[in-house]
């Protein structure tokens, strides 16, 4: 294992410590981050989803904002605008929170459709486009969207298009009992979230460190079994009887792309069928969508995923 790939796994163990008994949520997250993929978060209040996301930026040393989206946020509130100024006698942009490297947008699905969809230019292109002209975005720009599975009052479904440019969908369980206690073990001990200067985290590595991490995975080896193992799953969801809909060609790349992100992750440089099943299940959840049929029926998404995996036989 290099440096970069020890780096990354000290990150995962760092942010295990701190969100404690969310191990395999952890290493999702990080998968996402070296693949470049933008993130859904959906669990329960107090699950810790803001906590990751600060951590992990504090430990790579990266810009980090976060957007309380509510009902009455604007565009201009998440892009920017462009002011007049009187001494120069030209507009100035006033950059908004989207300017970043990291960024939360909390509660995503609580603004309206006009708002989410100021996020699609700058999640797909890594730019933004104000009256006319574009403005690019650090290299390092990575989207942490959170959402309430409980609170459907108020909110506003995200479109099939926007579900499409967030690589994860990654499911925030509650801990088990010996990490919950762990976390009252480390309250005791004198643990704030609201007060991560008192926890003294030591950066790890740096924003520009994992642009060029994700530079690294680029080169790990496909055999070209194993794409046409992805391709069958691939088009097996467009053709599954209980399916309305099929990934996309854009999710077929990031298949790829984050299976041998998984696969550097694990030390090594070519990926095997077990890539391509770990981040099967946040990268379709969100974009398989049930038939009517099949919602009676009490069939679930995560059900038919798991079918997928098994019914397309593994290249050897």
């Amino acid at each position: 294992m290099n440096e970069p790939q020890a780096a990354i796994n000290r990150i995962g163990q760092t942010l295990s410590q701190v969100v404690v008994g969310q191990t395999a949520l952890v290493e999702q997250l990080l998968v996402a981050l070296l693949a470049g993929g933008h993130v859904i978060l959906e669990g329960v209040p107090g699950t810790g989803k803001t906590l990751l996301v600060k951590v992990i930026s504090q430990l790579i040393q990266a810009d980090f904002c976060r957007v309380q989206l509510t009902p009455d946020i604007l565009p201009s509130d998440i892009l920017g605008t462009n002011i007049f100024d009187l001494t120069s006698r030209s507009f100035n942009l006033k950059q908004g929170p989207v300017f970043t490297q990291v960024l939360l947008a909390d509660e995503v699905n609580r603004t309206p459709p006009k708002t989410q969809a100021a996020l699609l230019e700058a999640m797909e292109e890594q730019q933004v486009t104000l009256d006319g002209k574009s403005y690019p975005l650090p290299d390092l720009f990575w989207v942490v969207a959170t959402q309430n599975p409980l609170e459907f009052e108020g909110t506003y479904p995200l479109p099939e298009a926007q579900l499409d440019r967030f690589l994860f969908k990654l499911m925030v369980p509650y801990p088990d009992p010996a990490a919950e206690k762990q976390m009252l073990l480390n309250a005791q001990a004198g643990f704030e979230a609201k007060r991560l200067d008192l926890a003294k985290l030591k950066p790890i590595t740096t924003a520009a460190e994992i642009v060029a991490a994700r530079q690294a995975i680029k080169a790990v080896t496909v055999q070209e079994s194993i794409l046409d193992y992805l391709l069958a799953l691939v088009q097996k969801t467009r053709q599954h009887a209980d399916l309305d809909l099929g990934t996309s060609p854009r999710a077929a790349v990031l298949w790829l792309q984050s299976s041998k992100a998984h696969a550097w992750l694990q030390g090594r440089d070519y990926i095997t069928p077990d890539d391509v099943k770990a981040v099967a299940p946040p990268l379709l959840r969100h974009r398989l969508i049930l038939g009517a049929e099949a919602q009676l029926d009490g069939l679930t998404v995560e059900k038919v995923i798991r079918g997928l995996l098994d019914g397309i036989p593994v290249p050897r």
